[in-house]
């Protein structure tokens, strides 16, 4: 159900889970963290390894280490996905030839290596995202491990309980709550944001908040338009109310330095391929909670921490790719990524702005935001402004972009949406001016 109506009675939210150690592989073992830490020096020869980083201030020579970056197309595109950086292609492709691609938690050397890959990629995760390593859920996509998630979360709702989400987040932090609600009956309130600057108060979501109240959902930066709720201050709130709170940081971690610690969330989302690796997901569930949810999964998963919401054997390749790009945004520094990406948005901003015809969709400035930014040119169909930028080379997305619930706010058709382009760190100022000048052709054109 989707309601902002009134609150109602809390219910118990507990479910015995299911006994799973009759179930218990008699094989299975668990390797000490000496010997994983052995294994990772002995099998994981990038992993900690320093990687060669720019010193040029400005980023200017960061390209060089992005291979598909080669000048030939403007790739406004890095919101849905970037380009991978160099020492994660290189770190999938070694562990591909290492004679390691076996199974976890085995008596010989390449199920040991697979074990350090675990505890190496986690423990650099941590770093990334200021939490604690063993919290770290690998999936395919952060939508994937959303579903497994509520999906776990459900077993302890039912009518009563209520959840509240936001009208600013993509729809992987919207849909599973809505289809948690079918399936349960709770109630699932949405947050509206103030389609004129964009901005999600913390006012708008707390009034939501509830003694009936047990999940709160909301993004960490907006991956239609870029702004940057007070996630903090959402997540002190909802806590005062009893409340837990799940956080979508896909679009926020590639631009921003992120600590979990700092936010106090429950749950954090991320997406490696949004920030330079592989596609993949990565799902950072508070320890405490990740034990206690009541998880779907197969009778010889295990009974704690990570394995729980995590179904099969993971990508080995693709957690070797995420450990790379992660030590690729801890070595350059997010500080920097994001000074850097600044310049080129306002750039691109301010040169949009004075381009007639053209209006830019939601917040006018740059501040508060990632630098993302959707736009209209007066008189043609984001798809036709999206194809004549990609005859010249310009990449760019067109439509809701999965800001489903974003579109009607900011007037904009529910399918067709906007133009959207995103500053990657790769991206250059003649980047921007490849794409400011293909969008005034697409100005005169309409116009003559």
């Amino acid at each position: 159900m989707v309601a902002s109506g009134a609150n109602r009675a809390r219910r118990s939210s507990k479910r015995p889970r299911s006994p799973r150690a009759l179930y218990e592989t008699t094989r299975s073992r668990t390797c000490s963290r000496a010997s994983i830490s052995q294994a990772s020096t002995r099998l994981l020869p990038w992993a900690g390894r320093p990687l060669a980083c720019p010193t040029m201030e400005g980023l200017h020579d960061i390209r060089a280490r992005f291979p598909a970056v080669d000048g030939r197309w403007a790739r406004f595109d890095g919101p849905a996905g970037t380009q991978v950086v160099d020492a994660a292609i290189e770190a999938a492709a070694d562990w591909q030839r290492s004679g390691n691609n076996a199974n976890s938690h085995g008596s010989f050397a390449a199920a040991e290596a697979c074990d350090a890959l675990v505890e190496a990629t986690s423990a650099t995760m941590g770093r990334l995202l200021g939490a604690d390593p063993g919290g770290m859920v690998f999936g395919p996509s952060t939508t994937a491990n959303m579903m497994a998630l509520t999906r776990a979360i459900g077993r302890g709702l039912g009518p009563g309980d209520e959840v509240v989400c936001t009208t600013l987040d993509h729809d992987s932090n919207v849909s599973p709550w809505l289809l948690l609600a079918e399936d349960t009956g709770c109630m699932v309130h949405i947050a509206e944001f103030d389609p004129s600057t964009g901005r999600l108060s913390v006012d708008a979501v707390l009034d939501l908040v509830g003694p009936d109240t047990q999940w709160v959902a909301v993004t960490g930066s907006s991956n239609a338009v870029g702004t940057i709720p007070d996630v903090a201050a959402i997540v002190a709130g909802a806590h005062a109310g009893g409340a837990r709170v799940v956080v979508d940081g896909v679009h926020l971690t590639p631009h921003r330095a992120v600590d979990v610690s700092k936010l106090g969330c429950d749950v954090y989302t991320t997406s490696s391929y949004k920030w330079y690796g592989p596609h993949a997901g990565i799902m950072w569930v508070e320890p405490g909670l990740l034990d206690d949810l009541d998880a779907y999964n197969v009778r010889p998963a295990p009974d704690r921490g990570p394995g729980r919401l995590q179904y099969g054997t993971p990508s080995w390749e693709g957690l070797a790719g995420i450990e790379a790009a992660a030590r690729f945004l801890l070595d350059v520094g997010l500080d920097r990524i994001a000074a850097s990406e600044a310049v080129r948005f306002d750039r691109l901003l301010s040169g949009l702005h004075d381009l007639a015809g053209v209006r830019v969709v939601g917040p006018q400035d740059a501040a508060d935001r990632a630098p993302t930014l959707m736009f209209e040119v007066a008189g043609v169909a984001p798809l036709t402004v999206a194809d004549a930028l990609a005859e010249r080379r310009v990449a760019v997305w067109d439509g809701h972009n999965y800001a489903v619930e974003a579109m009607g706010p900011l007037g904009l058709d529910a399918k067709a949406g906007a133009v959207r382009a995103g500053v990657s760190v790769y991206t250059t100022d003649e980047d921007v001016d490849r794409l400011l000048a293909a969008v005034a052709d697409v100005v005169a054109g309409a116009a003559g």
